[in-house]
């Protein structure tokens, strides 16, 4: 396993995302198949994924210093990767290649109304480990903010936020892919809890089907001490609360034509300054 060296490890970064990287194998049809049938689409294309990654992209896209902790494979999508992350200004110190598991990949479809159905297979997502983040812990503790989801093991994730909440570097966890047995352990390292409405009702029982269910579950996370919550409701926007202010605040969305809803992540805007 190696770590390509790109920047050096003085740099500070407003946002370290310490999660997935998935090559996305994307299909287009009318419709999603149903079971044991086989259909004809209309488009095809290799895109690079995952929920991590995503997040680390786009921070940087908003104009923050973001550096990646990961895992790829030694093959052609591992190299892809870290290419797309350097073309897009993400510090590839810490991602590393393992010659171990193949780089995460996930064929998807998706059909003509945005819909998608996703089948996952995280590889070298898998190994990342202990060792990995001690040896990313300077840019962990130094971050402004650190991002963390469940695409990589739950134990690596769960150490990353303890790291940097230890530290006093404000933590951002997005429980996805949910689990209803989800180490509590999560809620108190987590400055900023953020889940969809499905995530939300996994981990706290409640349907969430409007903006006073998601209130409710929210309540339940923040009982469990989470520090603030984020509920999205897709289309309808988002929910907002925190130990301070218990009342849902509801953060209403402009409409816009689906186009692919694979691997959205709302966030908070976060006001993070380069250097």
């Amino acid at each position: 396993m190696s770590f390509p060296a790109h920047h050096s490890s003085d740099e500070v970064y407003g946002v370290v995302v310490v999660g997935s990287c998935m090559t996305d194998l994307v299909s287009f049809t009318p419709r999603l198949p149903k079971a044991g049938e086989t259909i004809h689409g209309h488009k095809f294309f290799i895109g690079f994924g995952g929920k991590g990654a995503n997040q680390c992209i786009q921070a940087a896209r908003l104009g923050a210093k973001v550096a990646m902790v990961s895992k790829v494979g030694k093959d052609s999508f591992g190299d892809n990767y870290i290419e797309n992350f350097k073309n897009n200004g993400v510090s590839t110190e810490y991602v590393g290649q393992t010659d171990e598991a193949s780089t995460g990949v996930a064929p998807i479809t998706v059909n003509d109304e945005g819909q998608n159905a996703i089948v996952i297979i995280a590889g070298a997502n898998l190994l990342l480990n202990s060792e990995d983040l001690e040896k990313a812990s300077r840019v962990i503790c130094c971050a402004k903010v650190v991002v963390c989801q469940l695409e990589i093991r739950p134990a690596i994730t769960l150490e990353a936020l303890k790291i940097a909440h230890k530290a006093g570097v404000k933590t951002i966890f997005n429980p996805a892919p949910a689990v209803a047995d989800l180490d509590p352990e999560f809620y108190k390292e987590s400055d900023v809890f953020c889940c969809n409405e499905t995530e939300a009702e996994i981990l706290t029982g409640i349907e969430v089907c409007n903006i006073e269910d998601a209130g409710k579950a929210g309540s339940i996370l923040l009982e469990k001490g989470c520090g603030s919550v984020i509920i999205t409701l897709g289309a309808e926007g988002s929910v907002l609360m925190s130990q301070g202010k218990r009342t849902p605040h509801y953060i209403p969305t402009k409409k816009v034509k689906a186009v692919d809803t694979t691997s959205c992540f709302h966030i908070i805007h976060l006001q993070v300054r380069r250097g």
